[in-house]
């Protein structure tokens, strides 16, 4: 054992994920690892996807298995694979090299120090391991791994299990001649050596385009948006969330989680199938807090999303405006881009941010997946001026909100000709889905008090908005009706022949979750004369439960 070879980490690690109260069981993903060590098929595996979506667990779910470091049993005969076949075959019975490529060592200041390190624990592990094979300690690895494979008498072959291969590609100490060092590293470590059993590789950026030529060709590239292959083992689908949240209600006395806002916070990611999947990291913190929040993103402030945006807010401006009021925008993500330094043009910027997380692709279209994201959009920009009307927009939702709870009509008609006044594309209002568009930038403020529904099933009609006060209940819940070519009166109207204040009415018998009042909200467009209006009503006084 050692500090790469058959060591105890692997197997510590997944114990302590196994034993965690808000577990999922992903070892069914060894039906498709374990076929490709028995049949000697293809044995190179890369599987990239955005950081927290659970590629460090499943490394070290596989190097504990597979290794002959600890003894895992009492952790896997509790699980899905114990029940298969083959299980005891290959449990703890395989020579496995595991390493986390985001050590480094002390005071690191330069990628020789950095692959110095590695190579001095893999030489002195093999060194340790087997003493007659006559290694020493200037060999390269991959020396040292053939002079096993040749003295010994067995035919020793390893599985290689690396987590976070693209890390060092982050770290600015490191340039384009050590990226290529390291590209060659692997190659002669992993390429058409004999000694190789399996080679099992996860991180963010897929190894196109930072293999130039044929170093890493040996590699399959298994994608959140490319390939549909091992999707089910990364995120957590609808199923899975839901025997979580099972677990949740069973464990927790005082609830402050619903399901529905488990949904709407870390949901709206898709696979190559379609199907959609949960941000688990996320998941598994809200469970554990008992509070829906943002965890995926705390670890870097909204300038992790603009640092995307920067290299071309005049090209992505526009889209990003979009985006942020819920409308998906076509673009052609292509995944290798954001290996690039460059990212100028739209589809470069776009890719970036779905290989990194920030955006959800489907369908040809990216958009904003769920609102642990959107909350970190919103916050850009409001504080970025260089994003231009999108920004003035967001600055002015707060006095737009102030306004409407005031019934401050004038002050709401003065906001959106503010708005159109501005040079924005958005705004030619065609139909009431340009309105729509601008409605929820210039409400951007609302929601953080608010819950924000769209189109959502009210009464006995589909009303355009509905903000519901999820921090106060005792607050002013609102109804948005938009109407273009015809008049806010009608709008009101509308939201009270259609009843969608039954909305905010509890089951019958029960007390309303919203007690204070509700608002009806008319804003209409005229394109001829190019005038807003806007109409305020109250539907339902504050401590008023029945029918106006």
């Amino acid at each position: 054992m050692g500090m790469y070879l058959n060591s105890k980490k692997a197997s510590i690690l997944y114990k302590d994920e196994a034993d965690a109260a808000y577990f999922v069981d992903k070892t069914a993903i060894l039906d498709e690892i374990v076929p490709l060590v028995e049949q000697k098929g293809n044995k190179y595996i890369c599987i990239t996807r955005p950081r927290r979506f659970g590629k460090s667990v499943m490394a070290s779910m596989i190097a504990s298995y597979f290794g002959k470091g600890k003894d895992s049993k009492q952790t896997f005969d509790k699980l899905t694979v114990s029940s298969r076949p083959w299980y005891e075959k290959h449990l703890n019975k395989h020579n496995v090299i595991y390493i986390s490529f985001n050590a480094v060592p002390k005071n690191c200041t330069t990628f020789q120090q950095y692959m110095n390190r590695i190579h001095k624990c893999i030489i002195s592990d093999l060194m340790r391991e087997y003493p007659h094979a006559g290694i020493e300690e200037d060999d390269a690895v991959w020396d040292a791994l053939n002079c096993i494979l040749e003295l010994e008498e067995a035919d020793t072959k390893f599985i290689f299990v690396f987590d976070e291969w693209d890390f060092i590609f982050h770290r600015d100490f490191v340039t384009n001649k050590d990226k290529e060092a390291y590209i060659d590293f692997l190659s002669n470590l992993l390429k058409d050596q004999p000694y190789v059993e399996l080679v099992y590789m996860t991180g963010i950026l897929p190894i196109a385009k930072y293999s130039s030529g044929s170093e890493l060709n040996m590699f399959y590239e298994y994608t959140i948006a490319a390939e549909e292959r091992y999707s089910e083992y990364f995120g957590f689908t609808d199923a899975e969330v839901d025997r979580l949240f099972d677990k949740y209600k069973r464990l927790t006395e005082n609830r402050n989680i619903t399901r529905d806002g488990l949904r709407m916070w870390y949901d709206g990611y898709h696979t190559k199938s379609g199907e959609r999947v949960y941000n688990p990291r996320s998941v598994v913190a809200s469970l554990t807090n008992n509070n829906l929040g943002n965890y995926w993103t705390s670890a870097g402030p909204y300038d992790e999303i603009y640092y995307y945006i920067d290299h071309n807010t005049a090209a992505v401006r526009d889209d990003l405006a979009r985006m942020i009021s819920g409308i998906p925008v076509n673009a052609k993500v292509r995944e290798y881009a954001a290996t690039s330094m460059n990212l100028t043009t739209k589809d470069e910027i776009f890719s970036a941010m779905v290989v990194y997380g920030f955006l959800s692709y489907e369908n040809g279209c990216v958009n904003i997946p769920n609102r642990e994201l959107m909350e970190k959009f919103e916050d850009m920009l409001q504080k970025e001026p260089s994003l231009g009307y999108v920004h003035q927009l967001a600055v002015k939702s707060e006095e737009m909100l102030k306004a409407t709870l005031k019934a401050d009509t004038a002050a709401m008609v003065r906001i959106l000709e503010f708005a159109h006044n501005t040079e924005t594309p958005l705004l030619n209002y065609n139909d009431e889905t340009d309105l729509t568009a601008v409605i929820n930038l210039v409400y951007l403020a609302a929601r953080d008090f608010y819950r924000i529904e769209r189109e959502d099933k009210a009464g006995i009609g589909y009303v355009d908005f509905i903000f519901y006060p999820e921090q106060d209940r005792d607050a002013d819940g609102l109804i948005l009706e938009l109407k273009v070519d015809r008049t806010a009166e009608e709008a009101i109207q509308q939201i009270k022949d259609r009843k969608y204040v039954l909305k905010f009415e509890g089951k019958l018998g029960e007390k309303p979750k919203y007690t204070g009042r509700i608002l009806g909200v008319g804003i209409a467009y005229d394109r001829k004369t190019k005038v807003h209006s806007c109409k305020v009503e109250v539907l339902r006084n504050a401590g008023v439960f029945a029918m106006p």
